[in-house]
């Protein structure tokens, strides 16, 4: 695959001919890489809209039971927004297809390998797209046919086919009492592929088939566990082997930094210039919108501030980014943070040389006048990990069990609601147990509030519309914000105007003046 820069489409066109010989079934095992030439602004739209359904996916699984009808419904619309095409098979052998459905095919294609190019860096990155890979693959083939799967499984040369009829009778009863489910009758409509042992370690330890002579008989209905293992066998062995070669790629200005950013992209509201709910914030409304509305991060800024007079320099960065987006003026931030210094060891002339520069700063008026823009979900998670002392960072990540526990009691959810967000928080769904406490401290039940939370002002934002009945500024309706699914750099064409030759592509508390550097070169 060739990357080339391209005037931005509204919608990413083909390059060159469809040669539709190419794919002969809709669902693919990502053996052979693309060939296609393509734009830099369809190598990110691509990895980004295929980012999006990967996150929806995880989304499901942590909300609903997976094979679920509502974790497949999930599941299908978010599929139907990346691809929507429902061609069969033509004769058993060859895949009709229109030209609409050739691009999803290979929009699809493309964007699984740049996303492996994204992710293939870390254990936990690897780990990550592998699950999402194999769970969205997981449903992709339970939806097809039975004649559209033995097509897949022929073009993939996985050689597996049911077992002759007389040698399903031989041994029926036994197929039989292979699961608790399986009846003679319900047998004998199965169909049953003999698989090597050691490819079905699964299910024999599920005790869900029949072992005989090194060999395993799985009935149709779970094949797909056979077919997954192959699949996240060869996605790993691939992964691995594009983490060895990355360093070596001949490119260094367009392609890599994209791909380095790829992984904590943010896909979400930009907050930066949002017209704050509610309209102006000022100083002495903090206390009460923050006991209705701040999420359990912000929360926790806001009280250690109120109990300590102080907080360091991230919690003075993630609470004062978040307040000035919910609508608090500069004029009141620096009224704000002053009244609330200057009660514990600071004085105001202290305040005002160490202090409040950093303030003007953030609002954009100081520095490079960069209006920055406030902490997301993800940024908060993986960035900047407090240590002793601080009071940043996310709670559902960052604090052990026994301190998060007692953070819940606090906001008097109930301990069996507690402990149901504990658990998400021991499956890793930081944003989910965020959203559960939404949702509890809110009163509502999770249909009524169909958001996917990303953001701090988002949860804000949602909160204060509930409050004041759906309206914003109590005049118009406001519909809940849906954002995308995970750390959004807003999209710039920097990349894009390195070069428009052709790539191959193989596929703390320290004084604010001494980092503000730092933090222009990191800002998003």
């Amino acid at each position: 695959m060739e990357v080339t820069r391209q005037r931005r489409l509204k919608a990413p066109k083909l390059s060159g001919d469809r040669d539709k010989s190419r794919f002969t079934h809709n669902l693919l095992f990502y053996t052979l890489p693309p060939k296609d030439v393509i734009s830099l602004q369809e190598f990110e739209d691509y990895a980004v809209e295929r980012l999006k359904l990967l996150k929806a996916v995880e989304n499901a699984g942590a909300k609903h039971l997976k094979g679920s009808d509502e974790y497949n419904n999930s599941v299908r619309d978010e599929l139907k927004k990346f691809i929507n095409h429902s061609s069969k098979p033509k004769n058993g052998s060859i895949y009709d297809m229109s030209d609409k459905e050739y691009d999803d095919i290979r929009k699809d294609l493309i964007s699984h390998f740049v996303l492996r190019l994204a992710y293939c860096k870390s254990d936990e990155l690897r780990r990550w797209y592998i699950q999402q890979e194999t769970d969205l693959f997981r449903y992709r083939f339970s939806v097809e046919s039975k004649e559209s799967i033995q097509m897949f499984l022929k073009e993939n040369k996985l050689n597996y086919s049911p077992i002759p009829f007389e040698e399903k009778q031989g041994i029926l009863k036994k197929l039989a009492d292979s699961h608790k489910d399986m009846t003679i009758s319900l047998a004998e409509a199965t169909d049953f592929y003999r698989v090597p042992f050691t490819e079905a370690l699964d299910l024999v330890k599920a005790r869900k088939v029949y072992v005989h002579r090194g060999y395993v008989y799985v009935p149709y209905n779970e094949l797909v566990s056979i077919i997954l293992g192959v699949f996240r066998t060869h996605l790993s062995h691939a992964l691995a082997v594009i983490c060895r070669a990355l360093p070596h790629m001949e490119e260094q200005d367009r392609l890599l930094p994209m791909l380095s950013g790829l992984s904590k992209r943010y896909l979400g509201q930009d907050y930066s210039n949002r017209k704050p709910t509610g309209g102006q914030v000022t100083a002495a409304m903090i206390d009460m919108l923050s006991k209705k509305s701040f999420p359990l991060c912000m929360l926790q800024l806001h009280d250690g501030l109120r109990r300590d007079h102080h907080l360091r320099h991230w919690g003075r960065m993630q609470y004062g980014l978040f307040l000035k987006a919910i609508g608090l003026s500069l004029e009141e931030a620096l009224k704000f943070w002053k009244d609330e210094f200057t009660k514990g060891p600071i004085d105001p002339d202290k305040f005002d040389k160490q202090y409040a520069y950093n303030i003007r700063h953030n609002y954009g008026k100081e520095g490079k006048r960069a209006d920055y823009t406030p902490y997301n979900c993800l940024k908060i998670i993986t960035s900047n990990a407090p240590g002793p002392g601080d009071g940043h960072g996310c709670p559902f990540r960052h604090s052990d069990t026994d301190m998060l526990r007692q953070k819940l009691s606090n906001l008097k959810i109930g301990k069996e609601n507690s402990e149901a967000v504990i658990s998400k928080v021991k499956e890793g769904h930081y944003q989910i147990a965020c959203k559960m406490v939404f949702n509890l401290t809110h009163g509502i039940q999770e249909e009524e509030a169909s958001f996917a939370l990303q953001h701090p002002n988002q949860y804000f934002e949602e909160s204060q519309r509930l409050i004041n009945g759906g309206k914003e500024d109590g005049k118009s309706s406001q519909g809940s914000f849906t954002p995308v699914t995970p750390h959004s750099t807003p999209r710039t064409s920097q990349n894009s105007q390195k070069s428009s030759q052709p790539i191959p592509m193989k596929m703390e508390d320290v004084n604010d003046e001494d980092i503000l550097q730092a933090l222009e070169n990191a800002q998003n």
